[in-house]
Order: structure tokens, then C-alpha cells, then sequence
């Protein structure tokens, strides 16, 4: 078996391990937003002030769809709309302090039950974990940076 075969075999596997643990975490995650409300009040908290159409984009929707989203975001208080300084013609969405403080709180739980899972783990396997940390940080950069390119 040749090197890139070992490596692919690898990435596969990793892969389908890092995905298969994704989407049992988004699963736990409590269920008083939708996906997309959370996914979107995460991008507000992540990039700043959006347009209705970026976040549409962004997220994988229509922008009637967002347009609806937002407004029943802002109804429970997690956003708002305010003017763009630089141009008064654009209207953009903003965290309001509840919704920065509801993505924090559930970020927050999601780090705890991952902390609680890893606890039970053998000190090697934490130590593994430790030693992977770049990695998954690189990881994290080139899927933001594979979602962006996406965009454009």
C-alpha cells in the first residue's frame, strides 16, 4: 500500500470520525432555535453587522426565508436592524446583547459536554487529543477559508 493511500485512508477515516461527532453534538444541542436561527445568530457573533442578502448566502437560504428569520430573531430580541454608518441606504443585522449572550451560553454548553466526555478518556487519549489541536485548528482555517471561496 503506497503512502497516499495510507493518507487518504486516514483523511477518510478522520474525516468520517470528525463528522459522525459533529452531527451527534448538533443533534444534543437544545432545540429553542432552529439550526438556522443558531447557525446565523453563530455568523452575527463571528463576523459582525450583515446584510439580510450576505447572511441568505452564508447560510444557505433564500432571502425571503432570511428576511423571515430575521424578523422573528429580532422579535425575541437577539437582533436588530440598524443603518450602515458608511451608507444610510443599507440596513444591516446586528447581535443584540441577548442574542451575544444566547450564542455564548450555547457555545458555552457545547464546550462542557465535549469537557465531560473527554474526562472519561485515558490520559494517552487526552494527550493524543492535545497533540491533534493544531491540526484541528488548521482544519478549522482552511473550512473557513474553503466556505468563503465558496461564497464569492
Amino acid at each position: 500500500m503506497s503512502r497516499q493511500d495510507v493518507t487518504r485512508g486516514a483523511s477518510t477515516a478522520v474525516g468520517s470520525a470528525l463528522y459522525g461527532l459533529a452531527t451527534r453534538a448538533v443533534r444534543r444541542l437544545p432545540r429553542d432555535q432552529s439550526l438556522t436561527s443558531a447557525a446565523t445568530l453563530a455568523t452575527l457573533d463571528r463576523t459582525g453587522p450583515r446584510r439580510i442578502t450576505d447572511l441568505a448566502v452564508i447560510e444557505g437560504v433564500t432571502q425571503p426565508a432570511m428576511t423571515v428569520l430575521v424578523r422573528v430573531l429580532e422579535e425575541s430580541g437577539l437582533v436588530e436592524r440598524r443603518s450602515d454608518a458608511s451608507d444610510k441606504r443599507v440596513t444591516l443585522v446586528c447581535l443584540t446583547e441577548a442574542g451575544a449572550s444566547y450564542v455564548q451560553t450555547r457555545r458555552q454548553a457545547g464546550v462542557q459536554a465535549f469537557a465531560r466526555l473527554i474526562d472519561e478518556l485515558t490520559d494517552d487519549e487526552i494527550e493524543a487529543l492535545v497533540a491533534a489541536l493544531p491540526a484541528l485548528q488548521h482544519l478549522s482555517e482552511l473550512e473557513h477559508q474553503d466556505r468563503e471561496g465558496a461564497k464569492q
